[in-house]
């Protein structure tokens, strides 16, 4: 897995969600992106229980990705986070004394890969329930695993079919030591996806109720 940016992208004045990602892969699609198939990252939360009285409840997130099928990840509210074989699910319903399941807060990204060179694209639709919430954009570029090496190439890639709505560097990366060989990883790309399925949870996107 190479350097991956994950970034939310507005919905286009006077459009819906589908037809705004319709749009964006237009343009892909005119850059000379051939399609490759679909994918799938969907998370699940659940709240910890049996926390000291007065204390805050502690979040845990359980995430899943078309892209590693045979593992899914963890990740404690503020960390740590753990790689886990894909049949963790069943364990969290026999752990269920400890956490809950926090209903109706299941959120979905779907949506279309492209590949464009060097370049892995994914666009889709977040959805939390029935409710369209916003559009997301993944782009990895496959032959680097340092961010600082390649992120000013994905932001001129990324210019060529988002125009101004390019995000900035992602946080995940800000941490990472200057100058050192600190490969991004799975686990990256899954905290950026994991920081903007919260951010779509607090607020309602316009034209959300349309798919």
């Amino acid at each position: 897995m190479g350097v991956t940016c994950v970034c939310q992208v507005p919905v286009a004045e006077g459009k819906s969600v589908q037809q705004s990602v319709d749009i964006v892969q237009q343009k892909l699609e005119q850059l000379g992106a051939a399609k490759q198939g679909s994918f799938c990252v969907d998370c699940e939360t659940y709240h910890a229980t049996g926390n000291v009285s007065g204390q805050p409840t502690k979040l845990l997130y359980v995430m899943h990705n078309t892209e590693t099928p045979l593992s899914c990840l963890a990740l404690f509210e503020g960390g740590p986070c753990l790689v886990a074989d894909a049949n963790f699910d069943v364990l969290m319903v026999k752990l269920k004394s400890h956490f809950q399941n926090a209903k109706g807060h299941k959120v979905e990204c779907r949506g279309s890969r492209y590949r464009y060179c060097d370049f892995l694209i994914k666009v889709g639709v977040v959805t939390m329930g029935s409710s369209a919430r916003g559009i997301s954009v993944e782009v990895e570029y496959c032959p680097c695993v340092v961010p600082g090496d390649s992120w000013n190439l994905i932001k001129e890639f990324m210019q060529s079919f988002l125009g101004p709505s390019v995000p900035e560097l992602p946080s995940v990366f800000v941490a990472k030591p200057e100058g050192l060989f600190a490969p991004s990883d799975s686990v990256d790309t899954m905290t950026q996806y994991l920081e903007l399925f919260n951010k779509l949870r607090k607020m309602q996107m316009p034209g959300s109720n349309q798919r």
